[in-house]
């Protein structure tokens, strides 16, 4: 039975972040050891026996350093379980439907045969870094659109299938 489950996550302003903890967090209440990292600051995944990748989705593109993880790691990640999230959209269409991945991610979930990808609402707070963040802020399109139930749900769901494996 895998144990050690890595989630690892690109994010700008600290919402993939918090989706990435939650996620850990059931994990570990599901009786595995999971640990939550920037994707940028893991070397490898030899430690690991699953991973989860989520990124921020930016002009249609994952996090730049969710992508970079993958690319690094690809061959390690294509032998273990793994899945992808995204988050993203600022409006509550991530609950209401099922939203595909971006080109780029959906190659990565066919070549590394990712278990799943799921793409959950976004965040975008005052204080947000970027010009384009500060854009979409001040044309009042900001807030909060994330589904913690549903977020712990899907982390349930990948705890129950790593603990019948």
């Amino acid at each position: 039975m895998p144990t050690n489950v890595l989630v690892a996550y690109g994010t700008t302003n600290g919402s993939t972040a918090e989706i990435a903890e939650a996620i850990a967090g059931v994990l570990r209440k599901e009786g595995l050891t999971a640990e939550a990292l920037p994707a940028g600051a893991v070397p490898d995944v030899a430690a690991y026996d699953a991973v989860v990748v989520g990124g921020g989705l930016y002009a249609g593109h994952w996090h730049k350093d969710a992508r970079r993880f993958v690319r690094r790691n690809g061959k390690a990640l294509g032998e273990r379980p793994l899945w992808f999230f995204s988050s993203g959209p600022l409006d509550p269409s991530a609950s209401e439907r099922d939203i595909p991945p971006v080109p780029g991610v959906k190659k990565a979930v066919d070549r590394l045969d990712a278990r799943e990808h799921v793409t959950f609402g976004g965040c975008l707070r005052e204080g947000a870094k970027g010009w384009v963040a500060r854009m979409i802020l001040r044309n009042g399109k900001g807030g909060d659109f994330r589904d913690f139930e549903r977020i712990e749900a899907w982390a349930a769901k990948i705890g129950h299938e790593l603990t019948l494996v």
